[in-house]
C-alpha cells in the first residue's frame, strides 16, 4: 500500500517541452509573497501600524475580531494618502519611501518594499479609507474592484482587512486559536509601543479595549525622552521593572563609527526562565540579531544562573548606511556592516551597567555616601588588600608582569596572600563588645546591609538594616568580593602589557608539541582571516594541511586547559561574531577558583568588626547581588549556582535549591496526549510556547481525577533545573 501511495505521489517526470517556462499572473506572485510576509494576523497587524508610524500618527487604534482572522483595523491620525495615491498603494513594489539605491542603502523609515498590502490584499478582503489635510472628505477604496468613492473620517488614514486567508483557505487551517492570534497581535503592538513612548496605542478585539498605552500626560516628548521611555517600558513590562533593572548607556565615537546603546538592563535576580522579555531595536525597528543576542548573553555570564533568562530593552542608535535592513521580507533581520563593533557596544554598554555596585547606588539616590567609613569596621583581612594601583604604580597581587606570564606563580602570590586574610585577629564571640563605638554601630544601620549582631550556624551574618533584619552568606559574599578584586587586578595587568609598545599580545606559553585537530574550512579560513586576533589573544595557530590545524601556543593562564577545545571554541565564536569570550570565561573561571580557594570558610568565628567590614565591602563590590529588595527571600530565595550570590559556598552540607521553580506565568492550553497508564501527558500551550508536561500527582494536588485528550486546562508552569516545563495548580478552563 504504501509502494502505491509512493508511486502515485511521485509520477515519471514528463518531458520537458510539456513543462514550458511562463510568467506566472499577477495574482498568483502576489500571493506566494504573501506567504514571506503574512504569517498570521499579526503580521498583518505589524505591516499596518509600520505604515501608521512612517506617516507621522501620533495616536493609532488597532481593532480586531476573531484574533485577527475575521478583522483587522489599523486608524491613525498621520498624514493620509492623497486620492491620486490610492490605486498606487495596494500595487506589488509600490511605495514612496523609497526612490533609488541610495534611499534603500540607508532606510530610514519602517517600511520600504512596497509590498505588504499588495501581498495582503491577495489574500484577503482590504479597504483603505484615508485623508489628507488639503482634501475636503476622506476616499474609499476597495482593494477587490479598485474603485474610489467618497467617505467620512478625520485626517489619516483606516486600513481594514476582512476574513484573512479567504481566498487560501489550506492557509487558514494552519491558524492556532482566536487566543493564541490575538495574544501575537498584541505582541506586535507591544513591539512598536516600547520604542515609542509619545505615541498612543489601542487595542480593541470583539468590541472591547484589551490594551492601551498613553504617553506621558505633559511635556514634549524626543524619541531620547528617558523618563518617558522608562514610564512607556513600566506600562508594558510592570512597575516592578524600574526597581529591578538598571540604565543602559554606552557610546562609540571613533572614526566615523557612530554607535550608541541605551536602554534598560534586569538585573540577575530576576532574571526570567523564558527569553520572552528580550526587546532589542536598531533605530527604533524591532529586531532578532544573533549577534545582539549573544552580546547581551556575554554580559550576563558571570552574574545568571544557568538556564535563566534575562530581561532587557535595548535600544541601538546607529547610522543608516552601516546597516542593511533589507535581509528579510519580515524586515525582522538585519545585517551590520560592523557586527564586531556593535557585538562590543552592546556588550560593554550592559556589563557596565551590571557593574555598578547597587547598593552604592542605592545610597546615593538617599543621599547618604557611597563609600562607607571604614576606619572603623575594616577587619585585618580586608585592609590586607589594598586598592588597585593607579598608573605608575604596579597592581597587586601581581606585582610584575611576570607574575602573570607565569600562572603557577601568580596563583601561588594569591592563595598565599589571601591564606592570611584572617590572621592578627584574635576570635570573640559574636555577641561580644566591639571596640567600635556605639555612634558608629549606630550609624551603620544605614547602610543597606545593616550592622552584624550575630553569626548563625558559622554560616550566615545576621545583620540589622533600617528596614529589617538581613542574612547573608559570608563564603559566597567574602568570594564575590575577592573574585571582583581579583578581576579588576587582572584587567589592569593586561592593560598594561597591552599598553606597551613591545608587546603586541596576551602572554603565551609555546606547545612543546603542537597540538594538530582535523579542521573544517571553515575554521580554516577563519584561522587566515583572524590571524593577527589570534595572535593578540596569546593564541598560534597554523594551518598544516587544507583540512588541519596546529595550536603551537596558547595563553600562560590557560596553559593547563585542553588547547584543542579551546582553539575549536575561539574560532567558532570568531567566526559567528569578530569576537571572542572564551579567553575571558576561561580566566574567569581560573579566578573564580581562587577567590573560592581564598574565602572564609565555613564555621569560621568572626568578630563583629570583621563581619561589618564584610558588609561594608559588600555594599560597594561590583555584581554583588541586591541587598535592599525586601522580596528577596520571600520571592525566589537564593540562586545556589551564582559566585557570590547568597549562598553557602562549598561546603557538602550546604542544602541544595528546589527541583523546580515557578516562572510565575498562568496559561491555558488544550491536552495533546495523557496516559493512564504511566499516569503523564503533554498539554499544548495555546501561546504558542512549548509543550508542558503534567504529572498525575499534579492533577491529583488539584482535586483532578484524570484527563483526555482535547480537555481543556488551566495551569501555573513551573521549570526544573534542566529546562523542562511543567504543570501545576490545575483547573478545568470553559470558554
Amino acid at each position: 500500500m504504501a509502494l502505491k501511495w509512493l508511486a502515485m505521489s511521485h509520477p515519471h517526470p514528463s518531458p520537458q517541452g510539456d513543462r514550458a517556462i511562463k510568467e506566472l499572473p499577477d495574482t498568483l506572485i502576489s500571493q506566494i509573497a504573501a506567504g514571506e510576509v503574512v504569517e498570521r494576523p499579526a503580521s498583518v497587524v505589524r505591516e499596518l501600524v509600520d505604515n501608521a508610524l512612517d506617516a507621522g500618527a501620533s495616536t493609532i487604534t488597532v481593532r480586531l475580531l476573531g484574533g485577527g482572522v475575521r478583522l483587522i483595523s489599523v486608524e491613525d491620525d498621520g498624514q493620509g494618502i492623497p486620492q491620486t495615491q490610492l490605486p498606487l498603494a495596494l500595487k506589488r513594489h509600490a511605495t514612496s519611501k523609497i526612490a533609488d539605491l541610495n534611499d534603500l542603502e540607508s532606510v530610514q523609515t519602517m517600511g520600504f518594499r512596497g509590498e505588504a498590502l499588495a501581498a495582503i490584499n491577495s489574500v484577503a478582503e482590504v479597504s483603505i479609507l484615508s485623508r489628507t489635510l488639503q482634501d475636503t472628505h476622506a476616499w474609499l477604496l476597495d482593494g477587490g474592484t479598485g474603485e474610489l468613492s467618497a467617505g467620512a473620517r478625520q485626517v489619516g488614514t483606516t486600513v481594514t482587512v476582512h476574513e484573512l486567508f479567504f481566498a487560501t483557505p489550506a492557509r487558514r487551517k494552519f491558524l492556532k486559536t482566536d487566543a493564541t492570534e490575538l495574544a501575537h497581535c498584541i505582541e506586535a503592538v507591544r513591539r512598536h509601543a516600547l520604542a515609542r513612548p509619545w505615541v498612543t496605542f489601542a487595542i480593541w478585539h470583539d468590541g472591547k479595549l484589551v490594551e492601551q498605552w498613553r504617553p506621558p500626560a505633559t511635556g514634549d516628548f524626543a524619541p531620547d525622552d528617558d523618563a518617558a521611555t522608562l514610564q512607556r517600558m513600566a506600562d508594558i513590562l510592570g512597575d516592578n521593572f524600574k526597581t529591578q533593572s538598571v540604565p543602559v548607556d554606552f557610546e562609540i565615537a571613533a572614526g566615523d563609527v557612530g554607535l550608541r546603546v541605551r536602554g534598560r538592563a534586569g538585573l540577575p535576580d530576576h532574571a526570567r526562565a523564558r527569553a520572552d522579555q528580550q526587546f532589542a531595536y536598531v533605530n527604533g525597528r524591532f529586531v532578532r540579531d544573533k549577534v545582539i543576542t549573544h552580546a547581551a548573553r556575554s554580559a550576563y555570564e558571570d552574574v545568571l544562573h544557568g538556564h535563566r533568562q534575562p530581561i532587557y530593552v535595548l535600544y541601538i542608535d546607529i547610522a543608516p548606511n552601516r546597516v542593511d535592513v533589507n535581509v528579510h521580507p519580515t524586515k525582522i533581520e538585519v545585517r551590520f556592516r560592523d557586527s564586531g563593533a556593535v557585538h562590543q557596544a552592546v556588550a560593554k554598554g550592559v556589563l557596565q551597567a551590571l557593574s555598578k555596585p547597587r547598593a552604592g547606588a542605592l545610597n546615593a539616590a538617599e543621599g547618604t555616601p557611597s563609600e562607607p567609613p571604614m576606619a572603623a569596621t575594616q577587619p585585618p583581612f580586608l585592609a590586607s588588600n589594598p586598592p588597585l594601583a593607579t598608573s605608575g604604580q604596579n597592581p597587586l597581587p601581581w606585582r610584575n608582569t611576570d607574575s602573570y606570564i607565569n600562572p603557577g606563580r601568580a596563583s601561588a602570590a594569591a592563595i598565599n596572600e589571601l591564606s592570611h586574610l584572617w590572621g592578627g585577629s584574635t576570635p570573640q564571640a559574636p555577641g561580644a563588645a566591639t571596640a567600635s563605638g556605639p555612634a558608629t554601630r549606630d550609624a551603620e544601620v544605614d547602610q543597606p546591609l545593616g550592622r552584624a549582631i550575630a553569626q548563625i550556624h558559622g554560616i550566615y551574618i545576621l545583620a540589622q538594616n533600617a528596614h529589617g533584619l538581613v542574612i547573608v552568606d559570608m563564603h559566597a559574599a567574602h568570594e564575590r568580593i575577592v573574585y571582583e578584586r581579583l578581576k579588576k587586578q587582572l584587567d589592569a595587568v593586561q592593560t598594561a602589557v597591552h599598553a606597551g609598545d613591545a608587546v603586541k599580545s596576551m602572554p603565551s606559553q609555546p606547545l612543546l608539541i603542537p597540538a594538530s585537530f582535523a579542521a573544517t574550512p571553515t575554521e580554516i579560513a577563519t584561522a587566515q582571516s583572524h590571524a593577527e586576533t589570534l595572535q593578540l589573544l596569546g593564541l598560534g595557530i597554523d594551518a598544516l594541511s587544507a583540512r588541519s590545524l596546529a595550536v603551537r601556543a596558547v595563553p600562560t593562564t590557560l596553559a593547563k586547559g585542553d588547547p584543542v577545545a579551546l582553539a575549536r571554541s575561539v574560532l567558532g565564536e570568531l567566526a559567528q561574531h569578530d569576537a571572542s569570550t572564551v579567553i575571558t570565561r576561561a580566566q574567569n573561571e581560573l579566578l573564580g577558583t581562587m577567590a573560592c580557594h581564598g574565602a572564609v570558610r565555613a564555621n569560621r568565628q568572626l568578630t563583629l568588626p570583621e563581619m561589618d567590614g564584610l558588609l561594608r565591602q559588600m555594599e560597594v563590590t561590583e555584581r554583588a547581588p541586591r541587598p535592599d529588595r525586601p522580596a528577596f527571600d520571600r520571592d525566589r530565595g537564593p540562586r545556589g549556582d551564582d559566585r557570590g550570590g547568597f549562598r553557602g559556598g562549598d561546603r557538602d552540607s550546604a542544602p541544595r535549591g528546589p527541583q523546580r521553580e515557578s516562572t510565575g506565568e498562568r496559561a491555558n492550553g488544550t491536552v495533546k496526549f495523557f496516559n493512564d497508564m504511566k499516569g503523564f501527558g503533554f498539554v499544548q500551550r495555546d501561546d504558542g510556547g512549548e509543550d508542558v508536561f503534567v504529572h498525575i500527582s499534579a492533577l491529583e494536588r488539584s482535586g483532578m481525577g484524570q484527563v483526555t485528550q482535547g480537555d481543556r486546562l488551566a495551569f501555573d508552569i513551573e521549570i526544573d533545573r534542566r529546562g523542562k516545563y511543567s504543570a501545576t495548580n490545575l483547573g478545568p478552563l470553559s470558554e
